[in-house]
């Protein structure tokens, strides 16, 4: 279906207007510098900033890992059930301001974990936020549980079984976290036991590590969907594959040029990939921490790529 092309300056307005789905959002990454200072004082929990001004400061990153030194350290915060609920809320209130109508969340609970709570803290705190979305906001919304790939197969499988008495509340698997080093082989067995379990299955590659992580994910962990993806484009026989089978990919244009995958924005490969006939899609992954929600990601990539209505008639669709 073809749409009226709009002219370049009414474009910005469609972009913000039209609905669209986000499929790549970690919710401990939608936590503001406010808001973590706010659980801190809530939950008498000290930071290493003396004000919110300073914490946002520090939001610089050279690499994926700097970004996870410094977004582990802001989830220490997080301490109840309520907790949980405030930051999904929070994001879904986002969410509405950016027209989505529907969000998969990522969360893990192996980070809360290892600060002492119990998955079901995490999980039910989150999916209260997801379950009352519809009434309050009028998006739908749903938790897909991330393994840490920096930890160990075994740990995933304790994992697994945390969540399992709360399965009704996750409606997918995915892998997060340090890629590099960490090849989605690691994970074979554990992906396999929540495909069994009936989970949708999701991982993150090809967005430091090369396309050989994006042929692993799909053959090896069985997934559906890719999260990032962005190196498939240095591997012609995967970008026919990924076209082939309509294998989506869950593109972050801000979280990319925040960890330096792209030197700047106007380098980004997202148009080429549409172009290309890749079901593509754009999502903020971790937008307190990397400069924008799902609008500024629209409206920043577009402006950069020369994009039309039609790449966001596009993207919406696929979304």
């Amino acid at each position: 279906m073809n749409h009226p092309p709009i002219a370049p300056e009414r474009l910005p307005e469609l972009l913000r207007a039209m609905p669209k789905a986000e499929l790549h959002m970690h919710i401990e990454g939608s936590l503001e510098p406010e808001l973590i200072f706010a659980m801190g004082q809530r939950n008498g929990v000290a930071l290493n900033y003396p004000s919110v001004e300073a914490l946002r400061s520090a939001y610089v990153f050279n690499n994926l890992q700097e970004f996870l030194d410094i977004y582990h350290a802001g989830t220490t915060v997080l301490k109840t059930e309520q907790d949980f609920f405030d930051m999904a809320n929070a994001y879904l209130a986002r969410a509405q301001a950016d027209s989505v109508v529907h969000a998969e969340i990522f969360f893990d609970t192996q980070t809360h974990t290892g600060h002492g709570l119990g998955a079901e803290t995490v999980i039910n705190g989150l999916h209260r936020a997801c379950a009352e979305a519809p009434a309050r906001f009028g998006i739908t919304a749903s938790l897909i549980l991330c393994f840490l790939r920096h930890l160990s197969e075994e740990e995933a499988f304790e994992c697994l079984e945390q969540a399992l008495p709360l399965r009704d509340k996750i409606v997918g698997i995915g892998l997060a976290s340090s890629e590099v080093g960490h090849p989605p082989e690691k994970f074979a067995r554990v992906f396999a036991r929540a495909r069994e379990l009936g989970f949708r299955l999701v991982a993150h590659a090809g967005e430091e590590a090369p396309p050989a992580y994006i042929w692993s994910a799909l053959d090896v962990l069985k997934v559906e969907r890719i999260d990032h993806g962005v190196q498939a484009i240095h591997d012609a026989a995967l970008m026919q594959r990924l076209v082939a089978q309509r294998v989506p990919l869950t593109v972050c244009p801000l979280s990319n040029l925040k960890l330096c995958v792209f030197p700047t924005l106007a380098d980004h490969n997202l148009r080429r990939m549409l172009d290309a006939g890749i079901v593509a899609t754009v999502n903020s992954d971790d937008p307190a921490y990397f400069g924008g929600y799902i609008n500024d990601n629209f409206t920043q990539t577009f402006a950069a790529l020369g994009m039309t209505s039609q790449h966001a008639y596009q993207l919406a669709r696929n979304s």
